[in-house]
């Protein structure tokens, strides 16, 4: 493992989450297909501005990450889309699917370490828009290939799918187990979108096909029949199905990050303060538990055991996957997703660890003062982030 770092002690100058807004998030090739990712995540940007009252000349930054876009420099393009001033610089960030996590911790450890007072920190992912990507041969022809390599060939460098099998199976992930939790998802996201849990931190956005207001991938018709279904989808005889794995998905996610002098500046009375992050590297064929291993060192190293935890918002790729990290960690499921996660909404690649970051500030409102939420997030190559916040009265 690799990637450690220390923090310092908490204190009263700890960076603090203030406010979070996200896009509906759109099965990938339906709703949002024709929103490049800029145009994703500039609403989202403009949204915290004028919800936050921050003068936009107080950002220092705008920290942002993204898995499969273009290149450049997303960060400062969505930026100047959503009009703040030229004087905004920004930053891109690729972590893959911990990218938008890995954009919020970093924007919480430069306004710890005084490189500004305030920071836009998520992610954005349009994979209906992604490019094609090719290498170009010898003789000048272009070959395409789907996706780009995480590991060498020694250490093997297999797809999501088949190594969420390889977790489930060494970790006694049963079917019906991954099936019930899948369903638990779709249910709870449905619970809460009826009633109105989502609709603060929903953006609009406009597109091709209209403004889109809702998420359009939790099915109400779901059930443990049809789930039970569904083929095994990466393995003879295996567990993992496209009923217990998420869906791709489009869709942008973001945080304002500040020092508590802003935010008193701001008349907002509390927050959640960044306790500490870890980020840790596993065995690439067991990819799923990056998550799990992260969050352990960084709960240990903070003295936190699991059942303190109020709030835990883990990315859904896999039920197997999620199950078997959370049995490792020995968290509760009750306080896992409360509200459902992306087995249900979809993976935004990128924007999913912030879109979990903007589900933790929604989850804290009901939380009395000094509860710990924990954000955390397996990425492709064998790499787990796991972010600690604790609710704070400013």
């Amino acid at each position: 493992m690799s990637g450690r770092s220390a923090e310092p002690a908490a204190g009263v100058a700890d960076p603090l989450l203030l406010l979070g807004r996200r896009t509906p998030l759109a099965r990938a090739g339906t709703l949002l297909d024709g929103v490049p990712v800029h145009r994703l995540l500039a609403p989202v940007l403009r949204r915290l501005v004028e919800d936050s009252g921050v003068d936009p000349r107080q950002l220092s930054d705008v920290v942002v990450g993204n898995a499969v876009g273009a290149g450049g420099n997303l960060a400062r393009l969505a930026a100047l889309e959503a009009g703040l001033p030229l004087s905004v610089p920004g930053l891109t960030v690729d972590r893959q699917c911990g990218s938008g996590l890995d954009a919020v911790v970093l924007a919480c450890r430069l306004a710890r370490a005084g490189a500004g007072r305030a920071f836009l920190a998520g992610g954005a992912e349009s994979i209906s828009t992604a490019p094609l990507r090719g290498r170009r041969q010898v003789d000048g022809h272009v070959e395409f290939y789907r996706r780009a390599r995480f590991a060498p060939e020694h250490l093997g460098d297999p797809d999501m799918g088949p190594a969420a099998e390889t977790v489930a199976g060494e970790h006694g992930i049963g079917r019906a187990r991954q099936d019930a939790y899948a369903l638990r998802s779709h249910r709870r996201a449905l619970a809460a979108a009826g009633a109105g849990v989502f609709d603060d931190e929903l953006v609009a956005v406009t597109g091709p096909r209209g403004s889109v207001h809702a998420d359009n991938g939790p099915r109400p018709r779901l059930d443990a029949a049809l789930l039970a279904r569904f083929p095994a989808a990466f393995a003879r005889g295996g567990t993992v199905t496209a009923g217990n794995s998420c869906a791709d998905a489009d869709g942008a996610a973001a945080a304002l990050v500040a020092l508590p002098a802003t935010a008193r500046e701001l008349g907002l009375r509390t927050g959640l303060a960044f306790r500490g992050a870890a980020t840790v590297g596993v065995d690439p064929a067991r990819l799923g538990l990056g998550a799990a291993v992260a969050a352990g060192e960084l709960l240990g190293a903070q003295h936190v055991p699991a059942d303190r935890l109020a709030a835990v918002e883990f990315n859904e790729a896999f039920a197997g996957q999620v199950l078997a990290c959370t049995d490792l960690l020995g968290v509760d499921e009750d306080v896992l997703n409360a509200d459902g996660g992306a087995l249900a909404l979809g993976h935004a690649y990128g924007a999913s660890g912030a879109v979990s970051v903007v589900r933790l500030l929604a989850r804290a409102r009901d939380l009395p003062e000094g509860s710990l939420l924990l954000a955390m997030i397996s990425s492709a190559g064998g790499i787990g982030t796991a972010a600690l916040f604790e609710k704070r009265s400013l």
